[in-house]
């Protein structure tokens, strides 16, 4: 069995280096895929688990000590965004961080402006840096070329690893010649610490006498630099801080954070890495109260001193997926895979941080999209965005047809116009096709309903709620 396993992994191996990938890609997939071949499925179960009490983990308070202390530290901390995704999901084959989501600015736009913003507040320089894919570096780096006045000695970017897909059947490598690209998987955003390794980055960084960084998904435009954080990080020496968030009835399939029996140490379980006899208490946010936000600050010498000990061992994650995920009659094949934040099991001196819902508000649909758009979300002066002050939802739930709404294009088609008011609105459901004009208002719980077969329209100034069919 060990023989058969050798040389799988010998053909792994050879498959990864004729690919470019380097060293410290190659360990980390071994090191999972040895986990996979001894029959490890990735699972944290129930029983592994301590729920977290609230009385455990503090609470951000905005102080004027932590906001003075954040601010002596901004010099000494860089921004790195996760940028590898392509906007698959709503119909797109580009960066999905250069979508326009508000004003006329993409999610790159209003981070640059952001930054741009700091700069001149605190008369710094801070280094915004992309974990970009090999899809998205080029539109992005391009993109970037008239903010000339962000640009520091530091690279604005480097290009996470690829992982080879597994032969569910049999555990070998996939071929796939006539498709190359069916071959290869992100290995999730757990991959970030060791490309900014093995890119050098991590070690330019330090040599600049960088100390902190602030990471966050770049859709996530509540994920702000905020100095009272910083603070907090700094002035308790932290190593590594998760930001978490309580978890709503939306969350209830996002990953939780827990304490580990055997440890006591904090602990980030996805989905991917729940039984199926545990989705219960998985879904139950009254059990597993907190959500992670994947707001992430981390010491960078304290990263420098793991990779200098040896290899970063992330949990591993086993997803297993069809080959082709648009045709059900592909084989299966297995992702190795890795979470960012479950980093917090790894590093010493690593906590969490309860921040509010409003550092938490990404765009993974047309659906988020939508209310992005709209006025329940306002764009700063500082080009930070907030949720409007005189929304009447703490929340916006929005079900669109999935056969009419789930492509950008489509989305556009339907509202040329840009999004209607929903300041006022606490639910919307659209089945069917309709197209909306302009200066539409919202209200309340609203149901729309196209009864018909051709598309309808709703004519331009008018005032939905209830159930309205057409």
């Amino acid at each position: 069995m060990s023989g058969d396993i050798n040389e799988k992994t010998a053909l792994f191996i050879e498959k990864m280096e004729r690919e470019g990938q380097p060293g410290v890609a190659i360990d980390t997939f071994l090191y999972d895929y040895h986990l996979l071949s001894n029959g490890s499925t990735g699972c944290i179960s129930e029983e592994e688990l301590i729920p977290v009490a609230p009385d455990e983990i503090d609470v951000l308070t905005k102080s004027k000590n932590m906001n003075t202390a954040g601010a002596e530290a901004l010099s000494r901390t860089v921004i790195i965004k996760l940028n590898g995704g392509l906007g698959t999901t709503m119909g797109l084959s580009t960066a999905k961080s250069l979508i326009t989501v508000k004003n006329d600015l993409s999610f790159l736009d209003i981070t640059a402006l952001q930054i741009r913003n700091l700069n001149k507040q605190y008369k710094i320089n801070i280094p915004l840096i992309l974990m970009n894919s090999f899809n998205t570096d080029n539109d992005s780096l391009k993109a970037l070329d008239k903010y000339e006045d962000i640009k520091n000695d530091v690279p604005f970017s480097f290009i996470q690893h690829k992982f080879p897909k597994i032969m569910a059947s049999n555990l070998k490598p996939v071929s796939c010649p006539q498709s190359p690209y069916f071959e290869w998987n992100p290995p999730g955003h757990g991959d970030l610490y060791a490309a900014i390794y093995s890119s050098g980055i991590l070690d330019k960084l330090l040599e600049r006498g960088y100390k902190y960084a602030f990471i966050s998904n770049i859709d996530n435009l509540g994920a702000t630099l905020d100095t009272s954080i910083l603070g907090y990080f700094s002035n308790r020496e932290l190593s590594f801080l998760m930001e978490v968030t309580d978890r709503t009835f939306m969350d209830r399939k996002g990953g939780h954070l827990a304490r580990l029996v055997k440890s006591g140490k904090l602990t980030l379980r996805e989905v991917a890495q729940c039984r199926k006899e545990d989705s219960e208490s998985f879904a139950d946010i009254k059990r597993h109260r907190y959500f992670n936000t994947n707001n992430l600050w981390i010491r960078l010498d304290a990263l420098s001193k793991i990779w200098k000990k040896g290899r970063l061992d992330l949990p591993m994650i086993r997803n297993t997926k069809k080959l082709d995920i648009r045709d059900s009659g592909s084989p299966d094949v297995i992702q190795l895979e890795s979470a960012m934040g479950s980093a917090v099991s790894v590093f010493e001196n690593a906590d969490a941080l309860r921040v509010p819902r409003e550092r938490f508000a990404p765009v993974k649909n047309c659906e988020e999209l939508l209310l992005l758009w709209s006025d329940y979300y306002d764009l700063c002066s500082d080009y930070h965005v907030t949720v409007n002050p005189n929304r009447k939802a703490a929340q916006v739930n929005i079900t669109l047809d999935a056969q009419f709404y789930s492509r950008l294009d489509q989305l556009k088609k339907r509202f040329p116009h840009g999004a209607p008011s929903l300041a006022e609105c606490e639910s919307l459901k659209i089945t069917g096709d309709v197209h909306f004009g302009k200066n539409i208002t919202v209200t309340g719980q609203a149901l729309i309903t196209n009864t018909q077969s051709n598309p309808v329209f709703i004519p331009d100034g008018s005032k939905l709620t209830g159930n309205i069919s057409i």
